[in-house]
């Protein structure tokens, strides 16, 4: 398996010269900013006036909160597998939208980088979006103000006019100086590093505040139950679970923060989706890496079908999963790693009695399917990796990745 991920150091100064994190937006106004005792610094207090802000969107309609909802760990509030927006919020998306939680350790990408649990060897690793093709907080924001199914802008002159005549425009020249908007770039650019600020200084994006983090400081009310206990032992066990390889719970990024992920990047062989409009086309194959105008074929073929590993902080609050938001559950989730192989046929079409394994990628890809367990093509009907019991003990451990502020949220499918 390709996957890496670079130690950083400087966090802080990274941070203020604005490289560092970001996400997408899509699909219709509601949330309301969260409240916090920190005062922000004055570009912060814009980026958050621009982040729970419709009318920047041709729409009217969405804001970087319509998909990224404060309320369900600032991931989207619904069940979709993709979002929708553009000028009538009809247009599709394309991916599955990720959380902005916890992005603030995520480096810019790069095709080889180290990776923090110091055994698997480097590859690709780090970058915003499911592909990694934005290296910053500020990178990442333009994509959505831009798309024309996300919030639909023509120009970064036409997101800059929105802010001139939005409630706050007084309030972004004090940030950014009185002569800002005299040009249309330097304000579009300075509206990136504003959002970029908002979601490195405001607690809501890192709160740290689930019963595992409590668990890991050893603090009051961090005591795991047996069954919880039994799931993190199916976690970190590399011949069931195994999910440590790619979710790495360790120190050494951000020192002792543990964020259950290495930004590393995996072809897992997700089934396809006919819930995304773009994949009634036979023709059509969302790559991943290889998909970026940046890695054109067929010189990276060998990055083809890998996305970015996840955080799986909150994951027990998400309603779709991978980049096609093809499972609906952590319990399906969880038993697709566990029986891909065993039992592919729970998962892939059959024509004609025979099961179309990776059905979401071309064969001449396959080769750079993750072999490491439980998804090393064990022989179709053996035994699998894990027995109901660990499925359902790890499920249960991950719920404990949850924060505070969201714990009503979880989805229990039991």
């Amino acid at each position: 398996m390709h996957r890496s991920l670079v130690v950083l150091t400087g966090i802080v100064a990274l941070a203020c010269s604005g490289a560092m994190v970001r996400a997408a937006a899509t699909a219709s106004p509601g949330p309301t900013p969260p409240s916090h005792v920190t005062p922000l610094s004055p570009a912060a207090q814009v980026g958050q006036k621009l982040f729970f802000d419709p009318s920047l969107s041709a729409s009217g309609r969405m804001s970087c909160a319509t998909c990224h909802d404060p309320q369900y760990a600032h991931a989207p509030p619904n069940a979709l597998a993709v979002q929708l927006g553009g000028r009538e919020m009809k247009s599709a998306g394309m991916r599955a939208v990720p959380s902005l939680r916890y992005q603030e350790y995520t480096p810019p990408y790069a095709d080889v980088l180290d990776n923090p649990d110091g055994i698997s060897a480097p590859g690709p690793g780090g970058g915003l979006t499911l592909d990694g093709r934005a290296p910053t907080l500020a990178d990442q924001a333009r994509i959505p103000l831009l798309a024309r199914n996300e919030m639909a802008n023509a120009s970064p002159a036409a997101v800059v006019r929105r802010i001139k005549a939005s409630s706050y425009a007084a309030q972004f020249k004090a940030a950014f100086g009185g002569q800002v908007f005299d040009t249309p770039e330097r304000a579009f650019a300075r509206a990136l590093d504003a959002l970029q600020a908002f979601q490195l200084e405001d607690p809501s994006f890192h709160p740290y505040t689930s019963k595992y983090d409590r668990y890991a400081a050893n603090k009051i009310g961090g005591t795991l139950t047996a069954q919880e206990q039994r799931g993190f032992a199916v976690y970190n066990d590399p011949k069931r679970g195994n999910c440590f390889a790619c979710h790495y719970n360790g120190a050494g990024i951000g020192g002792s923060v543990r964020l259950f992920t290495d930004y590393t990047y995996a072809a897992i062989g997700v089934p396809r989706n006919p819930d995304i409009a773009a994949n009634h086309s036979p023709t059509h194959f969302d790559l991943g890496i290889c998909g970026r105008p940046d890695h054109p074929l067929p010189g990276s073929r060998e990055y083809c079908g890998e996305f970015k590993t996840p955080t799986l902080r909150n994951v027990a609050t998400r309603r779709v999963f991978f980049h096609n938001g093809k499972m609906t559950s952590l319990r399906d989730v969880i038993r697709f790693y566990n029986t891909r192989d065993t039992n592919p046929e729970l998962w892939y079409p059959i024509i004609n009695g025979v099961v179309q394994k990776y059905d979401d990628l071309p064969a001449k890809y396959r080769k750079n399917i993750d072999p490491q367990p439980p998804l090393d093509s064990r022989p179709r009907g053996s035994q699998a990796a894990m027995s109901d019991q660990d499925m359902e003990d790890l499920e249960v451990f991950l719920r404990t990745l949850t924060d505070a502020d969201v714990v009503s949220k979880i989805v229990d499918v039991r």
